[in-house]
């Protein structure tokens, strides 16, 4: 079945076949709501009428819906900008912390080392380095979510942030014991000696294990993602003038019906 709506112009067609009954009458005075919302006439009859006769009750409620309305506005290009900023930097976050999630990233290998006679030695110990590499881009990506979090207006993505940061405050001990410290800004700071000194047995505890710091953390980062995300897609309303904002895809289609 098809419906051939090229030489319709007009919507009233979709109801031609109303009869000349109640239903009729619904449907003219249907279209004639759609049209005076889309002129925009409904709008400003509403704001000539509460502007000059609603009670302080009314015109304080409308206040605070014109204020949370600011809110949900399309954003504009620099905040959408921010807003990517913070998802492709939970991204990062997310990778590496479930990179130190991994147990073969703490799994002891064999080691071979000379003593001062040329005597070899062999034995299993954690690839040192390579953790150190792994944990020292963990906290570049952390750090890179505080501040794109903190470029951002939104109090869901600030939250979602300040959750990952209490967890860090909750494990600070077990930090400062591998040479992970907190700056005044929430960022983090990775200090390589002591780091290389400390119990790698201390590290993968931290960052292993369903419940650990590193595990949290990674959880956080998904959860301020889509903080982000549901910012970026705040916006898509029907407007005064009978259209959807640029962030509605399915809003355009239908505008471009009339």
């Amino acid at each position: 079945m098809s419906i051939n709506i090229q030489a319709k112009r007009d919507v009233s067609f979709l109801f031609s076949s109303l009869g000349s009954g109640a239903s009729s009458v619904a449907g003219s005075n249907f279209l004639a709501d759609y049209a005076s919302i889309k002129n925009g006439s409904y709008a400003k009859l509403m704001k000539a009428y509460y502007g000059g006769h609603a009670s302080d009750s009314v015109k304080s409620m409308a206040r605070n819906s014109n204020s949370s309305k600011s809110k949900t506005m399309p954003k504009t290009s620099e905040e959408s900008k921010a807003y990517a900023k913070v998802q492709s930097t939970t991204d990062a976050l997310k990778e590496s912390a479930d990179a130190l999630l991994s147990k073969s990233m703490f799994t002891k290998k064999d080691v071979t080392t000379k003593d001062e006679n040329g005597v070899e030695t062999t034995k299993k110990e954690y690839d040192t380095e390579g953790i150190y590499k792994a944990v020292n881009s963990f906290v570049n990506n952390y750090n890179a979510v505080i501040k794109a979090a903190d470029e951002t207006d939104s109090d869901a993505v600030a939250r979602r942030t300040g959750t990952m940061m209490n967890d860090t405050a909750k494990n600070l001990k077990t930090l400062l014991s591998v040479g992970i410290s907190v700056n005044s800004d929430g960022t983090l700071d990775l200090d390589k000696g002591t780091f290389m000194k400390s119990e790698m047995s201390t590290v993968q505890s931290l960052f292993q294990g369903s419940g650990s710091y590193g595990y949290r953390v990674s959880a956080q980062a998904s959860m301020i993602n889509y903080a982000a995300g549901r910012e970026v897609n705040n916006g898509s309303f029907y407007t005064t003038k009978g259209t959807y904002s640029t962030n509605y895809s399915s809003g355009n289609l239908f505008n471009s019906m009339f």
